[in-house]
């Protein structure tokens, strides 16, 4: 939400298409911060304030907008289905599968006449005169006029007052090359304190303007921003909550959206630009924030996001190896061009999720379940306004593990290429293993399996054609390749970085 930002959102690794051989000679180490005036925070600020003062010289669009009332709904209390939590020993270096298919509790339809009724709250609860991210949790910033590194603890809790200054932490000590390139290009790429308040920014002034709408909604900012797995180019996900209650996508979300569009088309399109709804499974409106230059993507009460955005936080800050690898990996599959769910390939989300279950899968893992470690903080039925407060309970995971970054990197690429069963296997973050397909319609003849850990649909169900299935085979093969390659030569002076990004 501030002006003078236009070189954010700069990828430092643009496809594999528009590069060349000199690409890592062309490329900066670092991408420099913006810095902001508090003359400029104040105007930014002020901005979508000013907007309010121009709706009587409106054409009276919103005039025909009345403030929705969303209708009670009841639905079926089911809960997750479970499964044993013992776990098959490790044999020798082999590692751990298990043949049992978890039961996947079906879901029932809002309005089936069959459905079981809880009573439940009609809306997100919210305290008068606070807008917050999450509720009792992050105050709208106080945004900086100094940018600095997200570096924070182990996991760092999320503060009663405005985004703290981060203090910086640890990162893995790297004594061979590949491992110091691949802490250089995080320290470069991961997403700055400030990326984060530009955000937050236009979240709080957002939902200040759907409350006139919908007046006990909240709005949720979610997914990379958030959970540790940001990167300097990452774009916004927002989740808006009307109600506790599930939402019908297919009605009442792009109903919602609708007129969600319509504000930002009509009110704010001095501040919202190229406002699109996509009727998509979770139907989401994509625009972009005119002062931040931020791309947003907007749904309505997809909660499990909000849930798996903490989760996920956890994972990231337990172990300090964790966000280095999972941004490097980001970067490559973005540069390789299989990083993008719209076009058939993976999702960010899709690819965090297959570094942690390697992480986990390794003889001697570097990562638990921390669903399982810790069920109590990651209740699937815990309320919205308390998911924030479960990292700050989890200790720091203590691995044997003494593996550097180089030799993590390039064995989840020989992992992925050569060990795992794409046919038969799922990857499982909750379950800490690789475990056999359900049988449902939401898993046969699909040709990559990643469960999300709440509510265990299939995360990679946007690869859906074999051509792109095989392209992704085939980026992992090729990394393998390079690896044997040049397997003597790193024994004297280390892999190279650019040889995962250029040299096939």
């Amino acid at each position: 939400m501030f002006p003078n930002s236009s070189n954010m959102g700069c990828p430092p690794f643009p496809p594999k298409h528009q590069q060349q051989n000199n690409f890592f000679n062309k490329s900066p180490l670092n991408i420099p911060p913006t810095f902001l005036s508090h003359q400029q925070i104040i105007d930014a600020q002020l901005s979508f304030q000013n907007a309010a003062l121009s709706r009587a010289r409106l054409s009276g669009d919103l005039a025909t907008i009345p403030a929705v009332k969303l209708q009670t709904m009841t639905y079926r209390n089911d809960s997750l289905a479970q499964t044993s939590d013992a776990s098959i020993p490790f044999r020798g270096r082999k590692r751990v599968g298990e043949h049992r298919v978890p039961h996947d509790a079906k879901r029932q339809r809002f309005h089936s006449q069959h459905s079981e009724t809880t009573v439940v709250n009609q809306a997100v609860p919210l305290q008068e005169e606070r807008r917050f991210s999450f509720p009792g949790s992050i105050q709208s910033p106080q945004p900086h006029a100094h940018c600095r590194a997200d570096l924070t603890g182990c996991v760092p809790p999320l503060q009663d007052t405005s985004f703290p200054d981060p203090i910086e932490t640890s990162l893995p000590v790297a004594k061979d090359k590949l491992s110091k390139q691949v802490l250089e290009m995080f320290r470069a790429c991961q997403q700055q304190t400030c990326d984060l308040n530009r955000k937050e920014l236009c979240r709080t002034e957002l939902q200040r303007e759907i409350q006139q709408i919908f007046p006990q909604s909240r709005l949720f900012l979610v997914g990379s921003s958030l959970n540790g797995f940001g990167t300097r180019s990452s774009d916004g996900d927002l989740c808006l909550v009307v109600k506790e209650e599930p939402v019908n996508q297919k009605t009442e979300a792009r109903h919602i959206l609708s007129l969600v569009q319509k504000l930002f088309s009509t009110k704010l399109s001095s501040y919202i630009e190229r406002p699109h709804l996509i009727r998509a499974k979770v139907p989401i409106v994509k625009f972009r924030d005119k002062v931040s230059c931020v791309e947003f993507d907007l749904n309505v009460n997809n909660v499990v996001g909000i849930r798996n955005t903490f989760l996920l936080r956890t994972y990231a800050y337990v172990e300090n190896r964790v966000r280095p690898l999972v941004l490097v990996v980001k970067k490559w599959a973005s540069f390789h061009g299989i990083n993008d769910a719209s076009r058939g390939t993976l999702s960010s989300y899709s690819l965090v999720l297959m570094v942690l279950h390697y992480l986990q899968t390794l003889p001697e893992p570097i990562l638990p379940s921390l669903q399982k470690n810790h069920p109590e903080s990651f209740d699937p039925t815990m309320q919205l306004h308390l998911v924030h407060q479960a990292p700050r309970t989890i200790p720091p995971y203590l691995s044997k593990n003494g593996s550097s970054l180089g030799d993590l990197l390039i064995g989840f690429f020989k992992y992925y290429a050569t060990e795992f069963d794409w046919s038969h296997q799922m990857i499982s973050v909750r379950e800490a293993k690789a475990i056999p397909r359900p049988d449902g319609i939401e898993w046969r003849n699909k040709f990559i399996c990643v469960e999300e850990p709440f509510d265990r649909t299939n995360t990679a169900r946007a690869v859906h054609e074999k051509q792109k299935f095989d392209i992704i085979k085939s980026e992992f093969l090729k990394v393998k390749l390079i690896c044997e390659k040049y397997g003597r030569k790193r024994s004297r002076s280390g892999n190279n970085m650019k040889e995962f990004f250029l040299l096939y």
